[in-house]
């Protein structure tokens, strides 16, 4: 059984740009740089040959993983939800019932998650525990050092992009 990839469609979309990227443009690259570097003699001692040759085995794993992804991603569009209960793309604001700090997390795919600020994956235990409660739900999680219990103060939708602060570009998909 194929396990469905919960993604936004600014996610999927950020997935194929890398994968068409790294086959159309870089992967070619480094082919030819291998080509050339082979030109120069001796395979065995040559830096650059082993290089690219390096390179192209990084380059055909990332493809690997991303056809992969893409193959078994499920596109939601978040902002179609009403995020009465908490579902992927909801931002979900939670009051420790112990210290009564709160913190807003918002729950996205794998390849969006950026825990430091607040982007969970939908497949955290925290993400998971959170899936189709309602305001004023309380729940208990079981974490390393002990167990806490929230309350969800709050199930609102923000767009996953607009909370991302590391957003992957070009320059990011090269291997240098």
């Amino acid at each position: 059984m194929v396990n469905k990839e919960p993604m936004s469609i600014e996610g999927y979309d950020h997935l194929v740009a890398e994968f068409k990227y790294l086959l159309e443009e870089e992967k070619p690259k480094v082919a030819h740089e291998k080509l050339v570097a082979a030109a120069l003699g001796d395979r065995s001692e040559n830096a650059d040959y082993q290089a690219a040759k390096e390179k192209l085995r990084f380059i055909d794993k990332r493809l690997f993983y991303l056809n992969k992804m893409i193959q078994n991603a499920q596109v939601i569009d978040p902002s179609l939800h009403e995020h009465t209960r908490v579902s992927f793309g909801s931002t979900v604001t939670l009051r420790d019932l112990e210290s009564d700090e709160t913190i807003r997390l918002s729950i996205c795919g794998v390849l969006e998650s950026e825990p430091e600020h607040g982007l969970i994956s939908v497949h955290s235990p925290l993400a998971r525990a959170m899936l189709g409660k309602e305001e004023g739900d309380d729940f208990r999680i079981k974490l390393p050092n002990g167990e806490k219990e929230y309350e969800i103060e709050q199930i609102e939708y923000k767009n996953i992009y607009a909370l991302k602060k590391n957003i992957r570009t070009k320059s990011d998909y090269a291997f240098h």
